[in-house]
């Protein structure tokens, strides 16, 4: 009887096991295809990727992107607001289906969350007052404590200057009035992506992109994805493969990078 028993008992959690299996939780590509919304984290504040105007709109050139994504899938575009600090977080509790808005490819983003296919390469280099350039040639010229750092808190700004220019003055500014601090002199650089850095070079005349072409470290962007979800990673890559052979992910960053939109 007892052997009978513990049978019974085996042959059960083997049913529920195989019933657990049988039912993993349903991909994101089916849950935006049921709600009919398409949940994107942005932080809107990353021109010319994304940024909330005064009228409360999102315009850039992954703002538009996120929308085609939305338009394949026949479905609406629900913006999900998010800081640097906030959108790894909002990211593995399940606010957003997907992240956009310039996000650098990282191993710590790996840990916890997904990536697509890598969009463009971009690295960090320093933005700076035209005037300034030669001072601020190479890790050695930044890394003193003369120098006066200025980034947005939470991203991979930060993360490079604490790791590289430990000796340097650090303080935090949001990152759609920052440049001003530089041409006001209240701050001396700005560690940043080239594409972010020679966008605001034509849209702030007085600053200037050190080294664009030559970086200080080497950095990809993609979009952000949930772990663990393949289906939806394919569904995304094959969408931004067939927006590059088409021409239509060139025709974007082509619009907003001919001539830069004054804030």
């Amino acid at each position: 009887m007892k052997n009978i028993t513990n049978t019974m008992t085996f042959c059960g959690l083997l049913a529920f096991c195989g019933s657990a299996l049988a039912e993993p939780a349903p991909s994101h590509l089916d849950q935006v295809l049921q709600r009919g919304e398409l949940k994107v984290c942005t932080t809107g504040d990353y021109k010319p990727y994304t940024y909330k105007a005064e009228t409360g709109e999102y315009e850039g050139i992954d703002i538009d992107m996120a929308r085609s994504l939305a338009a394949s899938l026949g479905v609406k575009v629900q913006w999900v607001q998010t800081s640097w600090k906030t959108l790894m977080p909002d990211m593995v509790a399940g606010k957003c289906d997907i992240g956009m808005g310039g996000i650098s490819v990282t191993l710590e983003r790996q840990k916890k969350a997904n990536f697509s296919t890598t969009l463009d390469v971009d690295g960090k280099i320093p933005l700076v007052r035209c005037e300034d350039q030669a001072r601020y040639q190479t890790i050695e010229q930044l890394n003193q404590p003369s120098v006066r750092l200025v980034e947005p808190a939470g991203g991979t700004n930060e993360a490079f200057v604490r790791a590289f220019l430990p000796k340097g003055q650090l303080k935090f500014h949001d990152n759609v009035t920052i440049f001003q601090e530089l041409l006001d002199k209240r701050a001396d650089v700005m560690i940043t992506d080239a594409s972010e850095a020679l966008y605001q070079q034509k849209l702030k005349p007085g600053l200037c992109a050190v080294n664009p072409s030559r970086y200080l470290q080497y950095g990809e962007k993609a979009y952000l994805l949930p772990r663990d979800d393949i289906t939806w990673k394919m569904y995304v890559d094959q969408w931004l493969h067939l927006s590059k052979a088409n021409g239509s992910y060139q025709k974007v960053i082509g619009q907003w990078l001919a001539v830069p939109q004054q804030q």
